[in-house]
């Protein structure tokens, strides 16, 4: 005996409601999660025509950013505490010290701002290559594109 449906269809259509609660519960962590993805603290970096980090290298390891800002503070992206509070030189020192026994292949780079003292960076510098740094890079902006002037 066939069975006779009384009144109810088959619903043919896919209820998308669940998914679009997901993406909106997505949309928010990631608009909580990404400002807190900022390395260092704000600084105004000098432009250089300089050529991009090899990407290969810097996947391997996040790199060890040490920031100095206008004023001449030390800050460091990696180690225990608040991330925007200033160290002294021997926190820095011990931090990067440590972080470069751990992986002497890690990338170090110096984050400095365009209105910092010469001497400062100097310092910086000085601080990183006592804790065992081979190699310093200089992160800078770069240099706007001529073509896009509107000249």
């Amino acid at each position: 005996m066939a069975s006779v449906s009384r009144g109810r269809r088959l619903m043919g259509e896919i209820n998308v409601v669940p998914y679009i609660d997901v993406m909106l519960v997505l949309l928010i962590i990631f608009m909580i999660t990404a400002p807190l993805l900022t390395q260092g603290v704000k600084v105004d970096l000098p432009k250089a025509g300089a050529e991009p980090l090899d990407p290969k290298m810097l996947k391997d390891a996040i790199p060890l950013v040490l920031s100095v800002d206008r004023t001449g503070a030390l800050y460091l992206n990696i180690g225990g505490g608040n991330p925007q509070a200033p160290l002294d030189a021997d926190t820095v020192a011990d931090r990067a010290t440590t972080a470069l026994r751990r992986n002497p292949e890690l990338p170090v780079l110096v984050k400095a701002d365009n209105h910092v003292e010469y001497g400062s960076v100097v310092r910086a510098m000085v601080i990183l290559q006592k804790a065992g740094a081979k190699k310093v890079g200089f992160i800078t902006d770069p240099l706007p594109d001529p073509k896009r002037r509107g000249h």
